[in-house]
């Protein structure tokens, strides 16, 4: 498969001239057959479409898409599972954005941000995510898929391809998901459906739609609901299908494992090999829906939906060394709003991510002939007013934490020392904390020999001990921390 290296138009919402799909079926906003691919020469037209292309792309990213005149941020809008209303965050650190129902999400599961993300809504072909998955985890590459009547004439987005067609599974997944190919869905459905375990010989499709309903309580979707294989809603296909923000949001991480998943959603513009009803090769060139391919950085997929009902909708995946993070915007008014929507969300997420230092001790020791932070004074508890001083082996210990989420607050631990204390050895530890979560943790290093008091010693401190009981004063001195984790944000 050929990547392109020219796109075919920035947010390009009209119909295509050359084939005449609409971009209002579920999921498409582009074309599938009017891409440009290498070593094809361009015209000048397209050339000329191109670098238009660039310089307004090059003017939308300076300002990471603006802040559309409608958008907004409600009271109602999370920040860390909190809403805004009552996390003492300000409303100008707020993502602002136009869709009804959103939602932010890391890889391993931490929601930063969510809009109404338990409304069920429609989802339009962010559909065909679940299907994706149903299909790789239940047939293998190689299976032959095999275009009917029923796949070649559903309409709406289309990956062009006509009744006898026959490919791969692997090739039918680029067609399902690079421009949004609802024959692909049903396609696929057809053709997997009879290979599922639960399949009883009667309707493969069914069974297929069946699949994926079971593959989203397996995963903990609590609010969604697929008819068919490719989000359509409207037409014919009318039905209670339904999802939410927070389900897309499972489902799309969960996508995300799969590598062949993740190089199919990253492909862009591309082109497929299929055999026609006559056993002869047939190229055809797959336009990609998603118009973040290429021109935001660390963009890496995933789907596009768009229907009348659904409106505008994107799940979005971008990966940087800050991290790997998930969106989806559902609702939005039209296509420009659902890509700047989602610039927004990774924008503000990278933007909030700082990185902090956790050792801030004002003191220092003496460790190993250098000087060391001293982080705390840990009470050897054989003596009466012994403290051991505590150092860490790493003082430029940091973490990146997202700065609205709030202060890191530590949590130290003391080890009850008893005996000869000898340098480097471990006295206690700290753990960070950032919202109820642990971001770091190291130990405490003693920084000097402590000995633990002799026969005669433990005399003496014995009789001291007795006079304090007395006096009701402490019997052992009290460990101290002495670092102090500095403010993360002003929120």
């Amino acid at each position: 498969m050929n990547k392109t290296g020219i796109d075919n138009g920035l947010f390009n919402t009209g119909r295509n001239s050359e084939t005449g799909f609409r971009p209002s079926g579920a999921g498409d906003s582009r074309s599938s057959a009017s891409a440009l691919h290498w070593p094809r020469r361009a015209s000048s037209r397209t050339i000329a479409g191109f670098f238009a292309k660039s310089a307004l792309c090059a003017l939308v990213l300076s300002v990471s898409f603006g802040l559309p005149a409608y958008a907004d941020v409600r009271p109602t809008d999370e920040i860390v599972s909190e809403p805004i209303s009552s996390s003492g965050v300000a409303a100008a650190l707020c993502p602002d954005i136009q869709a009804e129902n959103a939602l932010l999400v890391s890889e391993d599961g931490t929601v930063y941000f969510s809009r109404d993300a338990s409304e069920p809504v429609k989802i339009a072909s962010i559909t065909k995510v679940m299907t994706a998955i149903v299909a790789l985890e239940n047939a293998s590459l190689d299976t032959v898929v095999t275009v009917d009547e029923e796949a070649a004439t559903v309409g709406e987005s289309s990956a062009g391809l006509l009744q006898g067609d026959s490919m791969d599974l692997q090739t039918a997944l680029y067609a399902l998901m690079v421009p949004s190919g609802n024959d692909a869905a049903v396609a696929i459905a057809k053709c997997v459906g009879p290979l599922l375990p639960s399949y009883d010989g009667t309707n493969a499709l069914e069974a297929f739609v069946a699949a994926m309903n079971e593959k989203a309580e397996e995963l903990g979707c609590s609010d969604t609901l697929y008819s068919n294989p490719h989000g359509l809603d409207a037409d014919g296909y009318e039905s209670d299908a339904h999802s939410t923000a927070a389900d897309v949001g499972i489902v799309v991480s969960y996508a995300m494992e799969n590598d062949l998943f993740r190089e199919i959603v990253d492909a862009g513009d591309t082109s497929i090999v299929v055999q026609d009803a006559q056993g002869q090769d047939r190229e055809i060139n797959l336009v990609s829906t998603d118009e973040l391919i290429g021109v935001y950085e660390g963009i890496c997929g995933v789907k596009t939906g768009t229907t009348i009902e659904a409106g505008y909708c994107f799940a979005g995946a971008v990966s940087r060394d800050e991290g790997e993070f998930y969106s989806v915007v559902l609702g939005s008014p039209d296509s420009d709003a659902r890509f700047a929507d989602t610039v927004t969300l990774f924008d503000w997420m990278y933007g909030n991510i700082v990185e902090q230092r956790l050792i801030n001790a004002d003191s220092s020791v003496d460790y190993q002939g250098a000087q060391a932070p001293l982080v705390a004074n840990v009470a050897h508890t054989e003596w009466v007013d012994c403290l051991v001083p505590a150092t860490v082996l790493d003082p430029d210990i940091a973490v990146r934490v997202f700065s609205l989420a709030g202060d890191i607050e530590q949590n130290v631990t003391y080890r009850d020392l008893k005996g000869d204390v000898s340098a480097g050895d471990v006295v206690g530890s700290i753990e960070f904390v950032q919202n109820e979560t642990t971001v770091a943790s190291c130990d405490l290093i003693a920084a000097s020999d402590v000995a633990a008091p002799n026969i005669f010693q433990r005399i003496g401190v014995l009789f001291d001990r007795a006079v304090r009981e007395f006096q009701n004063q402490p019997l052992q001195a009290t460990s101290v921390c002495l670092n102090t984790p500095s403010p993360v944000s002003d929120r």
